[in-house]
């Protein structure tokens, strides 16, 4: 993994601690974890097959910074909104499913696409500006109650792609669709086994339960947008082919646990 990753890191985490140091603000640290489906160049889009056929696993830590904590004076952002931090990890295989593959099966373009395969290993860390909708100190102070949220932010992520076919060489015509063969994006061709840095915008939406007076439960939907298309190793050229015009995408599913530093 490039060293300017583990630089960010360190960078994010000891800010996030130096401004907690000098304050009173208050800190919490979690664990997360479910199921990822990453949105690309596989298979038919919005189909159910693909999406569940895609879908990998992830997780991750993260750190929150609490403004409400030890604050008499209140205001409308301390009382609903955190900065969180967080390093996560995902991996999915990925096949073709849908129409391509099931119509004219034994056709050589569907046992082309069944044939291909890839591996998509995803680090990221980022952090993210976390809203609730009522007061943190509400939620804090009332063990059982829910506190649903909104969050947004960006990530840098570090991916590693692998994809090869069963069927032998990806280079070969008759072995890989000729959309793919194309060269594309500075690419020899519409696949690529490599690894790289890239951005990523991110959304969630999500509710906290209050397990006890330090301790919260976690259940968010999120939604990763990256600023490449190579993340699942397929990228034919969009001049040409149009209908292959989105980045890669994920949607995480995640349940997470939460606890309160002391302050």
């Amino acid at each position: 993994m490039p060293k300017h990753l583990f630089i960010t890191l360190f960078s994010l985490f000891g800010i996030s601690t130096a401004a907690v140091a000098q304050s009173d603000l208050a800190q919490e640290i979690g664990i997360f974890a479910g199921p990822v489906t990453l949105q690309s160049d596989f298979g038919q889009r919005n189909n159910f097959k693909n999406n569940a056929g895609n879908t990998g696993f992830g997780f991750g830590v993260a750190h929150w910074i609490n403004f409400s904590a030890n604050n008499n004076r209140e205001s409308f952002f301390t009382e609903h909104f955190k900065v969180r931090s967080e390093l996560s990890f995902s991996k999915t295989d990925l096949n073709h499913f849908g129409k391509w593959v099931e119509e004219k099966p034994n056709g050589l373009f569907a046992q082309q696409l069944r044939a291909m395969d890839a591996s998509s290993t995803i680090v990221g860390i980022g952090s993210q500006l976390e809203f609730s909708f009522i007061k943190i100190h509400d939620f804090e102070n009332s063990v059982g109650s829910l506190s649903p949220y909104l969050s947004a932010g960006f990530m840098a992520s570090y991916y590693s792609t692998k994809i090869g076919s069963r069927l032998g060489d990806l280079t070969l015509p008759g072995i890989t669709p000729g959309k793919y063969l194309t060269p594309s994006d500075g690419r020899a061709h519409g696949f690529s086994a490599e690894d790289g840095v890239v951005l990523a915008a991110t959304g969630a939406l999500g509710v906290h339960y209050k397990l006890t007076t330090m301790s919260d439960l976690m259940f968010e939907t999120r939604f990763v947008m990256y600023n490449s298309d190579w993340i699942d190793g397929l990228n034919p050229n969009k001049e040409i082919y149009k209908e292959n015009k989105s980045n890669d995408w994920q949607v995480w599913f995640n349940f997470g646990y939460i606890i309160y530093l002391e302050y």
